[in-house]
């Protein structure tokens, strides 16, 4: 039989909910051959549901993939939000209310394993992040602790361990 056939015969008893006997299934099996195996594919990380699955079952590739994003979407709003006249306040709630926890930072961090360099460079972002915000350039001199207390936001570490003990605590 065709491949194309028996895909199209199997999709068929599918939308049908037809089950298949186990003869039917084997002729079918058979006659694909090894072909059916051979043509499975691997990928080393994939996107579903908004996360990125990786190979290595490590968080490393979705902590970069997340901080990217972060970093790109507030150097789109830059010249039209963060270097504006809207005032502090404002443009920090903004940053908390679309920056932080749609999908940027914060989406699906709740299962990241994180180690002291996913810290540190999730705090790097964040911190970068919060420079743009009182619109402060690296050539002014302030310090990051003057930066937070400016901000009044905590680093974004200890928003995700949180958010790890509130995830745990759901699940026991």
């Amino acid at each position: 039989m065709d491949k194309i056939l028996i895909f199209t015969v199997l999709k068929h008893y599918y939308k049908e909910k037809r089950i298949l006997s186990r003869s039917e299934l084997v002729k079918m099996v058979q006659a694909l051959g090894s072909h059916l195996w051979a043509q499975c594919l691997t990928w080393e990380s994939f996107v579903y549901l908004g996360a990125m699955i990786h190979s290595s079952c490590s968080s490393d590739p979705e902590i970069r993939r997340h901080s990217a994003m972060t970093r790109s979407a507030m150097q789109s709003l830059d010249r039209h939000l963060w270097r504006s006249r809207i005032t502090n306040k404002t443009k920090l709630h903004l940053y908390r209310v679309f920056t932080l926890p749609i999908g940027l930072m914060l989406y699906g961090s709740e299962c990241w394993a994180i180690n002291k360099a996913d810290i540190q460079r999730i705090d790097a972002v964040d911190q970068w992040c919060l420079r743009r915000v009182p619109d402060t350039h690296w050539h002014d001199c302030v310090r990051n602790a003057d930066i937070r207390r400016i901000t009044n936001q905590p680093p974004l570490s200890s928003i995700i361990k949180s958010r790890h003990l509130t995830f745990f605590g759901d699940l026991a």
